[in-house]
């Protein structure tokens, strides 16, 4: 009976990532590394300034805090094992590991679909419904929605990552990526997978159809009152508000549309690593410097920090 469940449930998982370019490796180590740091830094200075300035607290940057925090715990649940298996010729990953990170990633995943949504929903409500706005957006919706956003992604990745869990791969265990993910797994299984890939559709339907919906939804209605605005200044104001999201959600939308839309060619395997690799480590990184480049508030909020630090520094200096 132990023989039956070893081979079925491997006790570790061979992730082959980019092993069949061990030339490739090294680079790849240094710059992960560099912009895992980079990411983690962005995405944490984001945080203390929209908690520390009061000019921040708002719903714009509450959701902000919950995106930045998403992407630090995103990218920390791949990244540290993708750097081991760069590092070395050790691409092992125990199947507990394996376990935790699928569930997290998927997790996390769905909740910054649900998440970029309502952050369109709140774009909406402040250029369509201005007058309303606080009174639309009140704290208490605002934890409501985000609560509602890591509850919704939380609740797909338990039931998705469970059944795929329960899959007997008997003995299989090579994974040709550089991260556990569901549908990977799945490939590796001995059984009919038929009902996983019926629950997987669906869940892809609800936390990544619908919520681009809703987004595109959201600007349409955003885009129709642009256009109503006669002054230079009111379209500048509008864009500013919105195209920083904008941004965001054209990088998540966009690699996770050309990695599962692309044509089924000999490289394309090749490819769809190097366009996770974007989405699960460079878009974290680019969140942060999207909203603070192009936000004047944030980059007014970031140096008034550090001035009154650097002020407070010198006067107990001089004391």
């Amino acid at each position: 009976m132990m023989e039956i469940a070893n081979v079925s449930f491997p006790e570790v998982f061979i992730l082959l990532g980019f092993s069949e370019r061990p030339s490739l490796e090294p680079i790849l180590f240094i710059f992960v590394l560099g912009i895992y740091v980079v990411s983690v830094l962005g995405n944490g200075i984001i945080i203390v300034v929209s908690c520390v300035d009061v000019h921040l607290h708002t719903p714009m940057y509450f959701f902000l805090v919950n995106l930045s925090f998403l992407d630090i715990s995103f990218t920390t649940s791949i990244v540290p094992q993708l750097l081991i298996n760069l590092w070395g010729p050790q691409k092992a990953i125990s199947y507990g590991g394996c376990v935790i990170q699928f569930y997290i990633s998927h997790w996390l995943g769905a909740t910054e679909c649900v998440l970029l949504a309502v952050m369109a929903y709140d774009r909406y409500a402040a250029i369509c419904r201005p007058l309303h706005y606080t009174a639309i957006m009140h704290p208490k919706l605002c934890c409501s929605l985000a609560f509602a956003s890591w509850l919704g992604g939380l609740t797909t990745s338990v039931v998705g990552s469970t059944l795929t869990m329960l899959l007997p791969l008997c003995g299989n265990n090579r994974i040709d990526h550089f991260f556990c993910e569901m549908p990977l797994i799945m490939q590796l299984a001995c059984v009919d997978t038929s009902s996983n890939e019926v629950e997987m559709y669906v869940a892809s339907f609800i936390f990544v159809v619908l919520p681009l919906g809703l987004i595109l939804v959201s600007y349409s209605r955003i885009a129709w009152a642009v256009l109503k605005i006669r002054s230079a200044e009111g379209w500048r104001k509008a864009l500013n508000t919105c195209s920083s999201h904008v941004a965001v959600v054209a990088l998540f939308y966009g690699s996770i549309l050309f990695m599962y839309l692309q044509p089924a060619r000999r490289n394309s395997h090749e490819e769809g690593k190097l366009v996770a690799l974007f989405y699960t480590v460079v878009t974290p990184m680019l969140n942060p410097l999207i909203y603070t480049l192009r936000n004047k508030t944030v980059k007014k909020a970031l140096r008034h920090i550090v001035l009154e630090n650097c002020g407070s520094g010198g006067t107990r200096g001089d004391i």
